[in-house]
């Protein structure tokens, strides 16, 4: 009786250790001796709650203007085909007290603005984006990209351009020297280009002037995360992760998506508070068997979840080829007759034999692609052939087509 209590006792004890290290082990007593089956499972990657949500409220505002680049060394638009650059720069010369005859001679000669030929001015499009929080005086990237027919925007310079928001509201102003990536030579009908030519950047070209509301937190201190990637399990992994950190009651799921987190109301105290939660670890859940097909390009991606069930699959190429030439009938010597073109068709058909060839089930993303390479198809065969396994229950995976 003792020595049974010191092997319970004793095992205990291992199970207790091995617990500890997160190992799974099975016991069994064989002529007296402990034996112990270890199975070490993978370990899990954790990431930051920041990596996996978005407080609401705390998001980018895109904004876009209209402008002109000047100093182009005679790559600007061609005004003929642009008229809206001439008009444009007509305006902004108004608004600095320059004004250009618009009005026609008696001569019936064309106006003086649309004589005008800018070879180093372009319209442009500049657009940025306005990050959360920000307040007026900071400055912000443009790109500056040609909106007509300018062969480069190389070396010009952005007029002071107004960038307005959604609501129709400048929120920024734009000025200064576009640096373009890119260069380019032509000469005599030849042409050399590296890169793109037409569109540029300007590193901190923009100066806030007003700032957008961002209310984070609701009456109360009441804040609301969003999963990026809906997810069920994911979701209650980062509730339970924020309530063992602050208490039950703190994160409450409202859907599959949408976390509520009830924090400090001051707003000193809600930057430690959303600080803290953005720091902490949880292992999200495995996401789900998906295989991704692009139509135009052929790829295939497919993540680690797929699973392959036994199949057999007969597959074959259809090919039609149709070769058309023409002969030209010449009529005889003082025959008085006329040349005559026949067009002489051949068509052929040709059909690829396809043997049913068998796919074994794959528990693994490298047991599935072994599968799937031993086919032998092409990559648009095999997206066909995906589609058909998927209808017929054999792949166990959710098709994407992009």
């Amino acid at each position: 009786m003792v020595k049974i209590r010191f092997q319970q006792a004793r095992r205990s004890r291992v199970k207790g250790l091995l617990a500890s290290f997160g190992v799974a082990a099975a016991f069994l007593f064989a002529g007296g001796a402990l034996i112990a089956a270890f199975a070490w499972p993978t370990p899990a990657r954790a990431e930051r709650v920041k990596d996996l949500v978005s407080f609401q409220g705390v998001r980018d505002n895109p904004l876009i203007g209209y402008g002109l680049v000047v100093g182009l060394d005679g790559t600007g638009d061609q005004t003929t085909q642009a008229p809206f650059t001439t008009q444009t720069l007509a305006n902004m010369l108004a608004n600095l007290g320059i004004s250009i005859n618009n009005t026609s001679s008696n001569s019936g000669s064309s106006s003086a603005l649309n004589n005008m030929q800018l070879k180093n001015v372009a319209a442009v499009m500049v657009t940025a984006v306005l990050p959360p929080f920000s307040r007026p005086g900071e400055q912000i990237d443009v790109t500056v990209s040609s909106l007509a027919n300018a062969k480069s925007i190389r070396g010009g310079t952005l007029l002071l351009t107004p960038l307005k928001g959604a609501d129709g509201q400048v929120y920024a102003l734009a000025q200064g020297n576009v640096a373009v990536g890119g260069a380019g030579a032509s000469a005599n009908g030849s042409r050399v280009q590296v890169n793109q030519l037409a569109a540029g950047r300007i590193a901190g070209g923009a100066i806030v002037e007003r700032a957008v509301p961002s209310p984070v937190a609701q009456q109360g201190g009441v804040l609301t995360m969003a999963v990026n990637d809906m997810d069920y399990d994911t979701t209650q992994r980062i509730v339970a992760a924020v309530n063992n950190m602050f208490g039950q009651g703190t994160a409450m799921a409202l859907d599959g998506r949408t976390i509520q987190v009830r924090g400090p109301s001051e707003p000193s105290a809600q930057v430690s508070f959303i600080a803290q939660i953005q720091d902490l670890n949880v292992n999200p859940a495995q996401p789900a068997a998906k295989v991704i097909l692009n139509a135009r390009t052929g790829s295939i991606v497919m993540n680690q979840m797929v699973t392959l069930e036994s199949c057999a699959v007969a597959h074959g190429n259809l090919s039609v080829v149709v070769n058309t030439q023409t002969a030209v009938s010449q009529p005889g010597a003082f025959s008085n007759g006329n040349t005559v073109a026949a067009r002489q068709s051949q068509i052929q058909l040709k059909q690829d034999n396809g043997s049913l060839k068998l796919v074994t089930a794959g528990a693994n993303l490298a047991e599935v692609v072994k599968a799937l390479n031993a086919l032998g198809a092409t990559p648009a065969d095999l997206m066909s052939i995906l589609q058909a396994m998927k209808a017929a229950g054999a792949l166990r995976a959710d098709l994407e087509i992009i």
